[in-house]
């Protein structure tokens, strides 16, 4: 698994053999960054269910402005940590390592918003719905945001944000709102 465009192309990314994750497929991840490109310069990031942070270090790769990772994996909040620290990004990213109800209170609490959100939970995980309402409620994400979501059926409300593109790739689909305030 590697970074696949921006400055650090090439860098290999490390846990895509921990238990639990499912990183994103190169193939998938660069179609996404072609989509959302024009997001990605100076965006504030959210990876929920960073896994091996995959999708956060991409962005960060890629000119955004600052990345909050958060997963309940210690295995994975560590490494990501040591991948940050590897490409010197200390100063552009933070490490959470709790609950995805704690983060997204935290964040709520501390007044944070995000310009790029993703959301890709594990698939037994029946949560998108909620976190979306969440993010909505309690306006997390800035106009304009996109949010992300990485699923394995298309079972999600679309009341809260618009929907400006779902693909299938293979058994799992993306699926990408937007913030039109």
């Amino acid at each position: 698994m590697k970074i696949i465009s921006g400055e650090f192309k090439g860098r290999t990314i490390k846990g895509y053999d921990i238990d639990g994750t499912r990183p994103t497929m190169d193939r998938i991840k660069e179609s996404l960054f072609g989509t959302i490109q024009n997001s990605v310069p100076d965006a504030v990031v959210l990876d929920l269910f960073a896994g091996t942070g995959n999708l956060g270090l991409e962005a960060l790769s890629n000119r955004a402005k600052y990345c909050y990772f958060n997963d309940i994996n210690p295995k994975c909040t560590n490494l990501i940590n040591k991948t940050i620290q590897d490409l010197k990004l200390e100063e552009k990213a933070k490490v959470l390592n709790m609950n995805y109800k704690k983060a997204l209170k935290t964040f709520i609490e501390n007044n944070v918003k995000f310009d790029l959100i993703f959301l890709d939970p594990p698939y037994k995980m029946d949560s998108l719905n909620e976190i979306i309402e969440i993010i909505y409620n309690n306006n997390l994400l800035n106009e304009n945001g996109l949010v992300i979501c990485e699923i394995d059926n298309l079972y999600l409300d679309d009341k809260y944000f618009n929907k400006i593109k779902e693909k299938k790739y293979g058994n799992k689909y993306i699926v990408i709102y937007k913030n039109n305030l």
